[in-house]
């Protein structure tokens, strides 16, 4: 049986995974300290479900693999699927960058991911510390997915026109549902393209241009905004995998 092991940091979406996970009969340990205690690490099958900075040390100490798309994944994604210019580059080309751009860290949340000219770029980082840098463009809605096996498990809005839906109850239309499952469910057949066992897709509608992905993340730290939290579950189980 699964055992969900989650940090000293309560969050909304923690505790309702906490719920779900003992409904389905999961073992759920709340860490209460920064630490895994050595009676921990022998459990049998560790679910991770953490924040990105304390991820690599945890998943060392239970000798597991965190699942995540490469630095590069959405520069190389045909057009047609991210409908923008998107390079990867290394901090000392970006601070030269005269004209804004929005710019993100790959892989992880090291530092806001905004609009920025080259000299806005915060301090602190390594010359050599890699840069996504995409062309601006107007999000009319954003979506995410929690993929299992290029499988869409399930799905949530999460912004429109830039505003957080959840006072909203993060409703969408049923022509909404329809066109997000045939753009991605297209991505997820195209076997040019790559995916983790398990990951979280994140899509959404750029203005005047259509359904577009926006990036792809590892699962095991993500918010999970209204999917299911049982089909969440079911996706984290395989977010990470024995080394």
């Amino acid at each position: 049986m699964p055992t969900l092991i989650l940090t000293p940091r309560y969050t909304e979406d923690s505790q309702t995974l906490w719920r779900v996970a003992i409904n389905l009969g999961w073992d759920v340990e709340r860490l209460t300290k920064w630490q895994i205690p050595n009676s921990l690490l022998s459990v049998k099958e560790p679910v991770l479900y953490l924040e990105a900075l304390m991820a690599p040390m945890f998943a060392k100490q239970f000798k597991l693999q965190l699942l995540e798309p490469p630095e590069d994944w959405l520069p190389k994604l045909p057009e047609k699927y991210r409908k923008r210019e998107i390079q990867i580059t290394i901090f000392a080309q970006a601070r030269k960058l005269e004209i804004a751009a929005f710019i993100k860290p790959p892989n992880n949340k090291g530092f806001p991911a905004k609009v920025y000219k080259g000299n806005e770029l915060p301090d602190g980082y390594s010359d050599n510390t890699p840069v996504l840098i995409a062309e601006i463009v107007e999000w009319e809605k954003e979506f995410r997915c929690f993929i299992l096996n290029r499988t869409l498990k399930t799905f949530s809005i999460y912004l429109r026109e830039g505003i957080l839906q959840k006072q909203q109850n993060f409703y969408h239309s049923k022509e909404e549902e329809k066109e997000l499952i045939n753009f991605v469910d297209e991505l997820l057949a195209d076997k040019n393209i790559e995916f983790p066992t398990a990951t979280v897709l994140d899509v959404g509608v750029i203005k005047d241009c259509g359904w577009a992905v926006v990036e792809l993340n590892a699962a095991w730290g993500l918010g999970i905004y209204n999917c299911d939290p049982v089909k969440v579950l079911e996706v984290l189980r395989y977010a990470a995998v024995q080394n």
